[in-house]
């Protein structure tokens, strides 16, 4: 689910917070979710891409988020399937989430809350009744 690499940052209470998260999202959206934090060498945006092309056959149902603490770097990508429940408007209110708690120091406080916003966004609306003729 959590792509986090050696040497992460996390308590073990705040990894599964994000994997809570992570968790609660998929359920209420049926897409694959998934985060990294750590170095995203060279043009964020093109490794982000590539780390989303990296999960196979699950790339097109997926939304990733990564995240470089020291770079100050956030991308949250889509696959083909997800960008249809995931548009831009909704991905930048994931990103605020995100960004507004890691600029008061709460990484995993904050990814939790874009987690949150995405999986809010990306619901299937319900359908509350059904005319029948």
């Amino acid at each position: 689910m959590a792509l986090v690499p050696a040497g992460e940052a996390f308590t073990p209470r705040q990894r599964e917070s994000i994997d809570r998260a992570i968790r609660q999202a998929m359920q209420q959206t049926d897409l694959r979710f998934s985060v990294f934090v750590g170095a995203l060498e060279g043009d964020a945006r093109v490794r982000a891409e590539a780390l989303l092309a990296g999960l196979g056959d699950d790339a097109p149902r997926a939304v990733l988020i990564a995240v470089d603490p020291a770079a100050r770097a956030l991308e949250i990508v889509t696959g083909t399937l997800a960008k249809r429940l995931l548009d831009d408007y909704a991905c930048g209110l994931g990103a605020l989430a995100m960004t507004t708690q890691f600029a008061a120091g709460d990484l995993a406080g904050g990814i939790v809350s874009g987690l949150r916003t995405l999986g809010e966004h990306a619901r299937s609306p319900r359908v509350l009744h059904v005319e029948q003729s």
